[in-house]
């Protein structure tokens, strides 16, 4: 579904992506793990074409993203949630919503107010209140549900169990179950390994722009070194 080969990124000078290379296959959900800066959110804005300086190869359903706008990879099938969540604080949540409305998409789940209410009741409560009204958690949900509505086929979240409430974890947990049982693909990024486990397929490790590790849970168990030296604070 979507795969990246020998990518490289840079910020000017500053080379941030090293070859790296992994898969998300067909209603999957992949881990991609690391510290602060270890370029979790740069291969993820590759991947939505927000970073000029790049080399490498990102195709999804067989097609070639390198040098696609980001508005046309949207259009494709990909949905984006960034860690800094962007919502529109003086649109109502109900208005947010709105805003991400896209056409059905062949061969994607569509998503209607009213299941997006049940998978996020705490909007459905709030749908009336302003963005800027809503706490850290709901403003999470906010943006993924906002992402829904343009009926992706694989949803890039970016660090979502981030500085919210350990309860609204536990829905975020129960959401990306949600969404890979609807059919979706999520490429996940997370600090948490806990969080990572409970709701991922395979998990790759990226340590100062590289891939260290690419995997099942199973066999990072059985060698608990790789946890401790690319993800342990």
């Amino acid at each position: 579904m979507l795969e990246v080969k020998d990518l490289t990124a840079r910020y000017g000078r500053a080379q941030i992506l090293n070859g790296v290379s992994l898969k998300v296959g067909e209603n999957e959900v992949v881990a991609l793990l690391g510290r602060n800066g270890a370029g979790k959110t740069t291969t993820m804005k590759c991947i939505m074409g927000l970073v000029d300086q790049k080399t490498g190869e990102i195709t999804y359903d067989g097609q070639s993203l390198m040098r696609k706008a980001p508005h046309m990879i949207c259009r494709a099938g990909i949905g984006y949630v960034p860690e800094e969540r962007r919502i529109f604080p003086d649109l109502t949540v109900l208005e947010n919503l709105e805003v991400g409305r896209r056409p059905r998409r062949e061969g994607a789940p569509e998503w209607q107010l009213e299941h997006l209410f049940e998978l996020f009741p705490n909007l459905a409560e709030r749908q009336g209140n302003l963005g800027k009204q809503l706490s850290g958690g709901e403003q999470q949900m906010l943006t993924i549900a906002r992402t829904l509505m343009g009926n992706p086929k694989v949803v890039l979240l970016d660090e979502p169990s981030e500085g919210i409430a350990p309860v609204i974890v536990e829905q975020m947990a129960r959401v990306i179950k949600e969404l890979k049982a609807e059919g979706l693909s999520v490429l996940l990024s997370e600090q948490n390994l806990h969080f990572a486990r409970a709701v991922s397929d395979r998990a790759c490790i990226i340590e100062k722009g590289t891939l260290r590790y690419e995997g099942g849970f199973d066999d990072l168990d059985a060698h608990p070194e790789i946890s401790q030296k690319y993800l342990a604070v």
